[in-house]
């Protein structure tokens, strides 16, 4: 899978359309904020740490709620491949992420 342009970025988070038209890189930023904003800097191997506590919730998620999981594991790294939610039913959710909207 390639990485393809820039779509979203946020303060923990840049996302990335890639060569899948289905699937979405997540790239988790080593940045840290506090007091709203008015203090910043860096955390190494934040984004590694956020990757791997967002992979490990969302199997927890697919063994609990029988969801599949919308995260790919890659835990040595700040980025996955994501794709939108896919719930029991099979119904795919509209957004990847609460403050990431998916374009149809």
């Amino acid at each position: 899978m390639k990485k393809l342009e820039q779509i979203y970025e946020g303060k923990a988070k840049k996302v990335f359309r890639t060569d899948d038209p289905e699937r979405f890189i997540v790239e988790y930023k080593d940045d840290a904020t506090a007091f709203n904003g008015q203090k910043k800097g860096t955390i190494l191997g934040k984004g590694v740490i956020n990757n791997r506590m967002s992979n490990y919730i969302m199997k927890q998620l697919e063994k609990e709620a029988a969801l599949r999981a919308a995260q790919e594991a890659a835990p040595e790294f700040s980025e996955m491949p994501e794709r939108p939610f896919v719930d029991a039913e099979g119904e795919i959710e509209e957004a990847v992420d609460a403050d990431f909207e998916v374009e149809k």
